[in-house]
């Protein structure tokens, strides 16, 4: 997909739903959804319609169920969501993040051993 919608936060919970179980019809993303959220089903038929007009998701209408299919792949969308956080709170730079991150302790002592792993796992795969 050449151009990538901008989605609310509302919409990339729909998203996230159709990402894990597409095809899916309109019920069962309802159903999922009333076990996270409060939204009733007319808002939930909203947020599909929306995401249809924005070339997110696509549909197929079986009899008289709407079947649900992304045509946004959750990969390129949280690659831009990523790239344009880090380009707006520290300068495209993921080192001012991860410095920011491990100053203000919100990072375990686990977390700082799965950092390690993976930067050497990463070192290791360039060598």
């Amino acid at each position: 997909m050449n151009h990538l919608p901008q989605i609310s936060e509302a919409e990339y919970e729909v998203m996230k739903i159709l990402w894990s179980y597409a095809p899916i019809s309109t019920n069962e993303v309802t159903d999922k959804l009333a076990k996270t959220t409060d939204w009733n089903p007319k808002t939930i038929h909203t947020l599909l319609k929306r995401l249809v007009r924005k070339g997110a998701i696509t549909y197929q209408k079986e009899g008289r169920v709407f079947v649900y299919t992304p045509l946004l792949e959750e990969k390129e969308y949280l690659k831009k969501e990523n790239d344009h956080f880090l380009n707006r709170f520290y300068n495209g730079k993921i080192s001012g993040m991860v410095t920011s991150y491990i100053n203000s302790d919100h990072v375990s002592n686990e977390d700082l051993a799965e950092l390690r792993k993976l930067l050497l796992n990463r070192h290791e795969e360039e060598n």
